[in-house]
């Protein structure tokens, strides 16, 4: 990224719609726009104040109007890049904004890269490492309990924290270091107590931020679940009921689904990513045998498995063989047809076959035991424990570095305990402060930044 550079970008999904916006940012930006623009007024942008806004015309070079546009100024550093932006509201035309975009080019500025805009509130020191991934995750969100985590990350809740977690240490090496540098100074020894409390203390804040990480990466990233079962108990009937929608194709002809079928639903807050599969059986159809082949597939990759049994046709040996297989994973089976007359499954011997999984008894076609799923599905998934905090950990990334700073402080506690000197015990304190700086981007490689920031859409 050369920061000098003046950058635009189209920052709205291209399609149809009411309104586009174009978005200009860097030193020159005001310059820029007002070889475009035109106000009704007369004026020049870079005479109207701060956070106002112009109506008027974009044009081409011959002065020719290209669109109908309100352009807002936005001084820096009180913007979103800490630079001067200009930001138009076009039509939102595919070809307009467009059109707009190659004028803002022809008059000097060029094209951002993906999530430069973003990237240059962090360089800029508006918001830390943290915080602009929390961006991307507030546009990706899938549901409100998501959204709302992102948000929280996007204020800063989680940085807060995790900077007071590094001053703390930080004060800690500078008292040990100045003991170090100026040892015929008046500076006092090293308490070792004290040391040995805020290790404690350190320690303790990672175990609860650590504790309901594997709840916010699951509402970040959702869980892979699949539908597993013989065919024609019901899976894409169950599909249908947990999305609210007829998405699948229902039928009583065995072998109905032949490929996977994949959808999203809301289950609690959660991301439930659901793989409708063929059921799983011995064909001699070439293309059948290839949906089982798929169906096997997911369900080596799935973080949950829903078992579904037809209770009117009985245990089958094709259900006991399912049951083992997803014996020691996470795994809901569901009783399904309890509508029906026929030999049924007794609730003891299925529950003796499914071990620890919990076991809900269904009718796919009323969509009754629905909301017992939804529940036994969300205490697999999340465990009993519920979040209580305010933040918590949802970005793989932070867990490891968060993980890191954890591991450090525990040898730094035990060496302190062993009587090891203070200076000694200061390298694993540093080692946790660069593990806590690569949360917030105070200790993160320049290629990592990189990565972050490819991520992005090119107008964020």
């Amino acid at each position: 990224m050369e920061a000098e550079d003046t950058i635009a970008a189209i920052s709205t999904a291209l399609g149809e719609a009411g309104l586009g916006t174009v978005r200009v940012s860097g030193g020159q930006a005001l310059e820029v726009a007002d070889r475009v623009f035109r106000a009704r007024s007369g004026e020049r942008l870079r005479d109207v104040p701060t956070y106002t806004a112009r109506l008027g015309h974009v044009v081409d070079e011959a002065g020719e109007p290209i669109d109908e546009a309100v352009a807002l100024v936005m001084r820096g550093p009180h913007s979103y890049t800490c630079e001067d932006v200009v930001e138009f509201s076009c039509h939102g035309g595919g070809l307009v904004l467009r059109r707009v975009l190659e004028r803002l080019l022809q008059a000097g500025a060029r094209l951002a890269e993906p999530g430069e805009f973003t990237k240059r509130a962090f360089v800029n020191g508006r918001i830390d490492l943290a915080q602009a991934e929390a961006v991307i995750d507030v546009i990706r969100a899938r549901t409100d309990a998501g959204l709302a985590q992102a948000q929280r990350q996007l204020r800063g809740a989680l940085s807060d924290r995790v900077r007071q977690l590094r001053r703390d240490l930080l004060e800690v090496l500078a008292a040990i270091e100045a003991n170090i540098d100026y040892p015929d100074e008046d500076v006092g020894d090293v308490d070792r107590a004290a040391l040995g409390r805020v290790l404690t203390e350190c320690l303790r804040e990672c175990d609860l931020l650590l504790r309901d990480s594997h709840r916010g990466i699951i509402q970040r990233e959702g869980v892979r679940t699949v539908i597993a079962g013989r065919p024609n108990v019901g899976k894409s009937s169950l599909l249908n009921v947990l999305l609210g929608a007829d998405r699948a194709i229902v039928s009583d002809v065995p072998g109905t689904t032949r490929d996977v079928i994949e959808e999203t639903a809301n289950i609690g807050g959660v991301p439930v990513v659901i793989a409708d599969t063929a059921g799983l059986r011995t064909t001699e159809d070439s293309v059948e045998r290839i949906g089982v082949e798929r169906a096997r597939e997911k369900l080596g990759q799935a973080e949950l498995v829903l078992v579904v049994l037809d209770t009117s046709a009985g245990l089958l040996e094709e259900d006991v063989e399912i049951l083992e297989a997803v014996s020691g994973r996470k795994a809901v089976v569901v009783r399904n047809k309890i509508d029906l007359p026929g030999p049924g499954i007794a609730r003891e011997r299925i529950e003796a076959l499914a071990g620890p999984h919990p076991v809900v008894d269904m009718c796919c076609l009323t969509g009754e035991g629905r909301e017992e799923l939804e529940r036994a599905i969300l205490e697999e998934v999340l465990g009993a424990a519920r979040h209580t905090g305010e933040v918590y950990l949802s970005n793989t990334r932070h867990v490891e570095a968060i993980m890191g700073a954890r591991e450090a402080l525990a040898e730094a506690r035990q060496a302190l305990d062993r009587g090891i000197p203070a200076d000694m015990v200061a390298i694993d304190i540093r080692r946790a402060v660069d593990s806590l700086g690569r949360v917030t981007g105070e200790t993160v490689a320049e290629d990592l930044v990189e990565e972050i920031f490819s991520r992005f859409c090119v107008g964020k």
